[in-house]
């Protein structure tokens, strides 16, 4: 059965030190679930009964690309007129509670583990459907168009649908699970989940042009960022800058897995 951390909120007590494990480098940076509490949670027009962490999103010398929201909301809440931006592609990953979606005219429930792609102009709408708070991923970004290269519908599916692939040489240590096939064209991001188990690694520095952003859904670890080392653990969140050398190395008892976001299948822009 899959897991995935559902953050609660709150604030540390008074007593609690300040020592923490957040960090933004000019490369990366490490969002720990210790400081995803009240106080920082934002609001958006059109959503009720609905709060949200902004754990990345577009501004210069951070992430370039992409937004990242991680939604809450309460039972009843939810929005008729949820994008304001026709632009925006999106993908939607619940990680607890339960839904109503509709999209282009067909209505969908989605629960913990389903995922859904939104083309940019989909017209949609979301609600919690349930008894208990509904808690889901939305990461946005701006679909690049290209003459001749139709834009792919939006889809709805879910991880238990979707067969995780042993990655070259590991013997299903490290797996992905690949929402789209790399090979399609047609779309300008990826949203897929990467699984190991305790003690796999990613054994060499990747260093490459996608921008990163990770969010931990179950386990622990520790990853090597540029020329750090740095700890992770379920519900913490990082980005990370085209280029950043980045490793890791599993520390289980239980498998580590990240929710993971890069940019793809596009020609580099030749002005900043």
């Amino acid at each position: 059965m899959n897991e995935y951390y559902v953050p609660e909120g709150g604030l540390p007590g008074q007593h609690e030190l300040l020592t923490g494990r957040a960090v933004t480098t000019e490369s990366y940076a490490v969002i720990p679930r210790g400081v995803q509490t009240d106080i920082v949670t934002s609001f958006l027009p059109h959503w009720s009964a609905t709060r949200l962490w902004v754990l990345a999103r577009p501004m210069s010398g951070f992430s370039t690309t992409f937004s990242h929201y991680l939604m809450d909301v309460e039972p009843g809440g939810g929005s008729t007129e949820p994008e304001p931006d026709e632009k925006a592609e999106a993908v939607v990953f619940v990680v607890d509670g339960s839904a109503q979606l509709r999209l282009d005219g067909q209505s969908h429930t989605l629960i913990a583990g389903s995922y859904v792609w939104l083309a940019p102009g989909s017209q949609w709408m979301l609600s919690n459907s349930g008894a208990e708070r509904l808690r889901f991923h939305w990461i946005r970004k701006h679909y690049q168009r290209v003459g001749g290269v139709e834009v792919p519908a939006s889809f709805v599916t879910s991880e238990a649908d979707t067969r995780a692939l042993a990655m070259p040489g590991t013997d299903g240590a490290w797996t992905t699970t690949r929402f789209v096939d790399p090979a399609d064209t047609r779309h300008d991001m990826h949203v897929n989940i990467v699984s190991f188990l305790p003690g796999a690694s990613i054994p060499f520095a990747e260093t490459h042009v996608m921008e990163h952003g990770l969010y931990i859904l179950e386990g622990k670890a520790v990853y090597r960022l540029n020329q750090d080392w740095v700890e992770v653990e379920a519900g913490d969140f990082l980005w990370l800058r085209a280029f950043c050398p980045q490793a890791c190395y599993a520390g289980g008892p239980g498998r580590f897995r990240y929710l993971l976001y890069k940019d793809v299948n596009r020609h580099m822009p030749l002005t900043v």
